[in-house]
């Protein structure tokens, strides 16, 4: 549903064929896999939300403070559109307007908002409930190539049973656990706490 690459492109990096649907549903499934698997080592997803929805916040633990105000850490913002924050407690909730987002022009680099910037007072000991579109603004280049090398893997993980495969060349080699090529690549993206 949310997968960070295409079927056809896993053909192309498998040297399948266009035409051939023989294994298809094989190919849907390895990407689904390394897809998932991509979210779970990072802690976080790529896709954005296809509406907004509203989460709530403890301000304890989840605030530092810098020399304009106090930032409150929330999860991946993907756009600015429909963002609205509100401070009190479920079914008494007030409008904040002097919000700011932050890193300043996360957006603009293709990253999400990961901060939300209270200058006036801080946000206190209060909740925070955030109305937004989860998520990444659009999947990085460096996790679409991560889920192509990782699904090709997967894909071919048929033919090498209990992780080890051959060749007249090589001999028998057992099978890394972690791509080095994959966590290269997804590796700056992973939340402090995750991978």
């Amino acid at each position: 549903m949310h997968e960070y690459a295409d079927r056809a492109a896993l053909k192309d990096a498998l040297s399948i064929e266009t035409a051939d649907t023989t294994r298809d549903a094989l190919l849907d499934r390895a990407l689904a896999a390394a897809s998932r698997g991509i979210d779970t080592a990072t802690g976080r997803r790529f896709w954005l939300d296809e509406t907004p929805s509203a989460r709530v916040y403890r301000t304890a633990g989840r605030t530092l403070w810098d020399d304009v105000g106090e930032v409150l850490n929330v999860d991946d913002i993907g756009t600015a559109t429909g963002l609205v924050t509100s401070t009190g407690t479920p079914g008494a909730w007030t409008p904040v307007t002097s919000v700011e987002t932050t890193p300043d022009n996360a957006l603009a680099r293709g990253r999400p908002i990961t901060g939300l910037l209270l200058a006036a007072g801080g946000w206190g000991t209060q909740r925070v409930q955030v109305t937004a579109q989860w998520g990444w603004p659009a999947v990085p280049d460096e996790i679409e190539q991560a889920t192509l090398i990782q699904a090709a893997r997967l894909f071919r993980r048929k033919d090498s049973p209990e992780g080890v495969t051959g060749s007249a060349e090589w001999g028998v080699v057992r099978l890394s656990r972690r791509d080095p090529d994959v966590w290269a690549l997804i590796e700056h993206f992973i939340l402090p706490g995750f991978g």
